[in-house]
């Protein structure tokens, strides 16, 4: 694709590294940009700024937040005891648009994927082991996608977690299908997996 401009072209080029953006629609957003008013420019690239160096991950459950800790966290109307481990903060949203989970949350940022260079110590695991005993957890909802980087950093979790004995290991029941991430899951299926989770198999 010829681009006239150097300018330009740097542009869409930055648009194009967005998840699924391809060329096409970066040309479109950049044109579009370009043809805003400065004031609109201007809220546009202000919002991204605010975004970058104000936005905090929350110390206690790794979602982004705009406080240190998010509101679901210092929530008094959620189950403090109950924590849903998710791989991503759209997992967060998925879940909290059904409606039917009230605990809190532990975002792991990724699961294990070797092929991908994530491995252990990329990932919040340690922090939420620690959250266990400093919070008196009772249940841990291993809610990860049903792939094999899920499932593996699933038996990962459960075999750090029996150092607790009176912790609970549940997972989401398998109304989602194998190899389906959280966030494209419908909200009925979702809500349904997580009121009817199972125990977490530890064989």
């Amino acid at each position: 694709m010829e681009i006239p401009s150097k300018l330009l072209e740097t542009a869409v080029d930055e648009l194009a590294t967005l998840p699924g953006v391809g060329k096409r629609s970066a040309l479109r957003y950049a044109l579009h940009l370009l043809a805003s008013t400065d004031s609109d420019f201007a809220a546009f690239v202000g919002a991204l700024t605010r975004l970058k160096s104000e936005s905090h991950y929350c110390s206690r459950c790794h979602s982004i937040s705009d406080t240190p800790v998010c509101h679901i966290c210092s929530s008094p109307k959620r189950n403090q005891k109950i924590i849903c481990v998710v791989e991503n903060i759209q997992e967060v949203m998925a879940i909290e648009n059904t409606a039917q989970y009230n605990g809190l949350y532990h975002v792991l940022g990724g699961v294990i994927s070797p092929l991908d260079g994530i491995g252990i110590n990329d990932l919040t695991i340690r922090q939420l082991v620690e959250r266990i005993p400093a919070e008196g957890t009772e249940e841990v909802i291993l809610a990860l996608p049903t792939t094999m980087e899920g499932d593996t950093t699933n038996i990962y979790i459960d075999r750090q977690l029996r150092q607790f004995p009176n912790l609970k290991i549940t997972t989401i029941a398998r109304g989602i299908a194998i190899g389906d991430n959280l966030e494209y899951a419908d909200e009925i299926t979702l809500g349904r997996s997580i009121v009817n989770r199972i125990p977490f198999n530890k064989d």
